[in-house]
């Protein structure tokens, strides 16, 4: 007969190789934001998250972006980057823009390991930065790692 904490020694390994979910956190989120916009003020506006407030499968969740900008040689958007909080990765993508894209929109799909918040934030020609951000419920997870 085995011991009870002979049991539980044994099956020790096997919980190391099971997989785990793993996620950034809030701070992890912040500092990626903060490298993309060089520490500079976010004002919330002029950008539209879209993307839906319940997703039921995390594996491909679409999404768009669309930043309020005349698109000219003299006022347009950079950048646009998204960002998540629980994701491993809290950068998303950066997609760069200048004049030439007519209109200032982004669409993807993205994969959401859980329940989480997402930031959209645009950078603009004259060096503001510009955001949104949407709570999204995830009922089956992505982003297992293992």
């Amino acid at each position: 007969m085995i011991v009870p904490t002979r049991r539980l020694l044994l099956a020790a390994p096997a919980l190391l190789l099971m997989p785990r979910q793993a996620g950034a956190t809030q701070a992890a989120m912040e500092e990626a934001v903060r490298g993309f916009t060089g520490g500079a003020a976010i004002t919330r506006g002029r950008v539209a998250l879209d993307i839906s407030p319940l997703v039921e499968n995390g594996n491909t969740v679409p999404l768009s972006v669309i930043v309020d900008s005349p698109m000219t040689e003299a006022d347009h958007v950079r950048a646009i980057a998204i960002f998540n909080e629980r994701n491993p990765q809290p950068h998303v993508i950066t997609a760069q823009l200048g004049p030439r894209a007519g209109r200032a929109i982004l669409s993807t799909h993205i994969r959401l390991a859980t329940s989480q918040t997402l930031l959209a934030v645009a950078a603009l020609s004259d060096g503001s930065f510009w955001s949104d951000s949407a709570q999204v419920v995830v009922t089956l997870a992505a982003c297992i790692e293992g």
